[in-house]
């Protein structure tokens, strides 16, 4: 049995729209409170998103370490105060006329794995990501990339936590020297 040729798949990069290989995009409202954000983020295993308005147009996106840093920093109440606030509105996004080549080129000079796709209204119309652009070079079916976000997750938890340790290390010492008791020696 000869299976048919999909036409778009080996089609030329140049030429064929980033709409063919987008997944649906989960985004956070504009009015929602940080602390709801910061729940939705956490759930997703996730710590960035775009944030829409009502209509759905892309206003930019926040981050778990922004939003934490900023809305605790200034003593606002996380439970009552909007995440519009927090957006940071210069973050990478393709339009879906944009070409396969166009969009991978904007996550590339942006330095990021993933970028929301939006009509020329912004309106968000799904997510596209150098790992389904590479998968679809290779002829494969794009597929969810839960397990880069899995170890992108993984690395964001793990630095902080080495320098953390780092920070315990050298906050001993210094209560030792000034206590006047001899550093515990390594083996």
């Amino acid at each position: 049995m000869k299976q048919k040729r999909n036409p778009s798949r080996g089609a030329n990069r140049e030429a064929r729209p980033i709409k063919d290989i987008i997944e649906p995009a989960k985004t956070v409202l504009s009015k929602v409170s940080v602390q709801a954000t910061l729940n939705e983020l956490q759930a997703r295993g996730v710590d960035l998103s775009p944030v829409t308005d009502q209509r759905g147009e892309l206003l930019g996106a926040v981050s778990k370490n922004e939003m934490n840093r900023k809305v605790g920093g200034m003593g606002h109440d996380p439970k009552t105060e909007p995440v519009e606030g927090y957006v940071e509105k210069n973050n990478a996004y393709c339009f879906e006329d944009q070409t396969v080549a166009e969009a991978e080129q904007i996550m590339l000079d942006a330095n990021v794995a993933e970028a929301p796709v939006v009509t020329r209204e912004k309106l968000v119309v799904g997510t596209t990501s150098l790992e389904a652009i590479a998968q679809d070079k290779d002829g494969e079916k794009p597929r969810t990339s839960d397990k880069s976000r899995w170890l992108t997750t993984l690395a964001c938890l793990l630095i902080p936590l080495a320098f953390g340790v780092a920070k315990i290390g050298r906050f001993i010492s210094r209560l030792n020297r000034s206590s006047g008791r001899p550093a515990a020696r390594r083996h």
